[in-house]
């Protein structure tokens, strides 16, 4: 289904959620040699549309990047049995019945996939996107540091109860000095910082500059590397007790890692990227000193990504080989207390019921689901008593939209309706 031939219920549901159809058409873009100025994507214009339908699935043109691995094994074999997933309806924040194809389609989804155990059940690509395309998953990054760290604690090389500083002395006297381990997984960490992504002098904007996600300003131009911005962030507060999301908090919690492992997330991560059967290398997107991004910087497949989630579905097995420790898998699935979340207006209007854990947004209200969720609409769900995972791409013109809570809704919709 194109974008030029939406139903009406579509257009009513885009236009109900304040947007149009129209802003949404994007160009040919990165056409020609050189492409002409209104068709280029370059460091500058890659996050805002119409560019990002090209920039979210070409970062590493544009920007340095780091290579995970998919190893030299075999592709994993993936069984197809179509279902027709585009037509199950779920009832909409806005009030409308919407079934999940218009959803896509206003959504501004680049690919989107449903997997039961090994079968995929339903796939489809959109604005040009091709399978082998690798897209960023912005915040789903979060949710894979999270697991390597619930494995390095696994395996004994890292003590939650510990102080950030413990491993890595630079953050003495910045807001995740005397922060436990635990809590920066589970951003409990009392910091100055707003996640405001459209101030450029906001603390967010600043990580944006740090990381390389952006040139930055002259007059905001202070780091050039989250190695240098982390100790500069101040402590507000007590830690503890509450939620408080900060993309910041996890590339700390990324830096304690490395520290105490030895290794970087890339390689951490590559471990098990190699051995899943992916079809290509994910890469992190590199900060200016040479560092993943850790917060928000992965980019891979749509099938390698459900790969991925399958594996935790799958108690961390694959192939015969304990990639992650079941227990790893079974404190993510455990969750947190739902009552902390709750207190986040806004984040627990996205995600009804949910608790936050180690990165990762867990629902045991009515299942058993977890879920990695980033700007612009990117997700990674498994619902794990079905097997179901399923994995959105997707360059919305917002980083946070009206559309975020109904993508939430469809994604436990279908995990319901393939659990009977």
């Amino acid at each position: 289904m194109s974008q030029n031939t939406v139903p009406s219920l579509a257009s009513l549901y885009v236009e109900t959620n304040g947007s149009s159809f129209d802003a949404r058409q994007a160009p040919l873009l990165m056409q020609g040699f050189p492409a002409e100025p209104q068709r280029r994507v370059t460091w500058n214009n890659w996050m805002r549309p119409p560019f990002n339908q090209w920039g979210f699935r070409n970062l590493a043109r544009l920007r340095p990047s780091i290579d995970v691995q998919a190893g030299s094994g075999p592709v994993s074999t993936l069984q197809e049995a179509p279902q027709a997933l585009d037509e199950l309806h779920f009832d909409s924040e806005c009030g409308l019945s919407v079934n999940v194809i218009d959803h896509l389609v206003a959504s501004q989804t680049d690919a989107f996939l449903v997997m039961q155990g090994d079968t995929v059940l339903f796939e489809r690509y959109f604005n040009g996107q091709r399978p082998r395309d690798r897209h960023i998953m912005f915040s789903v990054t979060k949710s894979l540091i999270g697991t390597l760290g619930e494995q390095l604690v696994c395996d004994g090389v890292l003590n939650p109860t510990l102080p950030a500083a413990y491993y890595v002395p630079e953050l003495v006297g910045s807001a995740f000095g005397d922060a436990t381990v635990r809590q920066l997984f589970d951003m409990a960490v009392g910091i100055d910082y707003s996640e405001v992504y459209d101030d450029p002098n906001s603390e967010s904007s600043q990580y944006g500059y740090a990381c390389g996600f952006q040139p930055a300003p002259a007059q905001y131009a202070q780091f050039e590397s989250l190695y240098q911005y982390l100790p500069s962030l101040k402590k507000r507060g007590t830690h503890g007790g509450f939620f408080h999301y900060v993309t910041a908090t996890t590339e700390a919690l990324a830096w304690v890692m490395e520290r105490a492992s030895g290794k970087a997330c890339d390689q951490l991560l590559q471990d098990i990227w190699s051995q899943l059967g992916c079809e290509r290398d994910g890469y992190f997107m590199a900060d200016p000193w040479g560092r993943s991004v850790a917060g928000a910087g992965f980019s891979a497949t749509l099938r390698d990504m459900a790969r991925f989630g399958r594996l935790l579905a799958n108690d961390g097995r694959h192939n015969g080989l304990q990639l992650l420790s079941a227990e790893t898998v079974a404190r993510l699935f455990a969750g947190a207390d739902p009552a902390i979340y709750a207190k986040d207006s806004d984040f627990s209007q996205w995600t009804p019921g949910a608790s936050y854990r180690s990165q990762w947004y867990v629902f045991n209200d009515h299942s058993q689901a977890i879920m990695a969720g980033g700007i612009h609409g990117q997700y990674l769900f498994v619902d794990k008593p079905s097997g179901v995972v399923i994995v959105k791409q997707s360059s919305l013109t917002d980083a946070v939209s009206q559309f975020d809570a109904d993508s939430v809704r469809m994604l436990r919709a279908i995990a319901a309706q393939l659990s009977h």
